[in-house]
């Protein structure tokens, strides 16, 4: 039996960023509530400002690592007393109501630990499901950071974390919302998908995607081996198939697929060795 949920009416945006010299960028991006913000630069220091009923706190690190800032802010967002948060970036602009919406579809689905939103954006411009429903494996691989807001409680029960090898910044520099979403399933979360849209993308050239190359199926072959040691290569396979018209004439499906099957086995290799250790 779900356990009883106290009635939702905060929450805490947790904003992954680097080299921020003060915390002005929660305005542009319409941040109105309680934040954490995890600076990635050159020094450390800590700051908490209060304004009104509105809560941020400032973590500047000499560290780098999308899934490392991550993890860093959910340890802070235990100490703000919010038990919803939702992962930020800074290239999304909230819309007016997003934390009535966000709590009010806690309050809704008290059996959920995770509920995840719709950002529209260029390779998502509808949401997953038109209506609210339990989120699948295969429709989790659509989702992004920025949709997904979470219960801190049930990642603390689970000892659950963004895996920091994959991600902006890591060895491997995708997939960590689709291993983390993957990793709170197998853990027997609940994840909820709400198709609300609570946010805006904004325009930004990615850090991360430099096209189709080989660094970029290495990178993917090694998500999907993380993400399920048996699923892997059908992943792969579907898809080089589904994106095969994005790749350009130099890569063929087999060729992605081989360079996929190539990062698994780079992981694999670490993997074990690790485990010796």
């Amino acid at each position: 039996m779900t356990p009883k949920r106290q009635a939702e009416n905060k929450m805490t945006v947790l904003l992954s960023a680097m080299h921020l010299e003060d915390k002005s960028i929660l305005d542009t991006l319409c941040v109105t509530g309680d934040a954490v913000v995890i600076n990635q630069s050159d020094h450390e220091d800590d700051a908490v400002f209060t304004e009104n009923d509105r809560r941020v706190r400032m973590i500047t690190v000499p560290e780098r690592g999308l899934s490392r800032s991550r993890n860093r802010a959910i340890k802070a967002a235990e100490d703000m007393g919010n038990d919803i948060c939702i992962f930020c970036d800074n290239d999304v602009r909230y819309v007016p109501e997003y934390q009535r919406m966000i709590t009010d579809a806690f309050n809704r689905h008290p059996e959920s630990d995770i509920i995840v939103f719709f950002i529209k954006r260029p390779e998502r411009q509808v949401p997953v499901y038109d209506s609210e429903k339990k989120l699948g494996r295969l429709h989790a691989m659509k989702i992004f950071s920025p949709e997904v807001a979470f219960r801190v409680s049930a990642l603390k029960r689970t000892g659950i974390r963004m895996d920091e090898d994959f991600g902006a910044g890591a060895k491997y520099a995708m997939g960590e919302e689709n291993i983390f979403l993957w990793d709170c399933m197998r853990a027997g979360l609940n994840i909820t998908y709400v198709p609300q849209k609570i946010a805006e993308l904004i325009p930004n050239e990615s850090t991360w995607f430099k096209g189709y190359t080989r660094e970029f199926f290495r990178n993917r072959g090694a998500g999907y081996y993380r993400m399920s040691r048996i699923l892997w290569f059908p992943l792969c396979v579907q898809f080089a198939v589904r994106k095969k018209k994005l790749f350009g004439s130099g890569v063929s499906v087999i060729k992605a697929v081989r360079w996929m099957c190539g990062g698994k086995r780079e992981y694999e290799k670490e993997q074990d060795l690790s485990h010796r250790r």
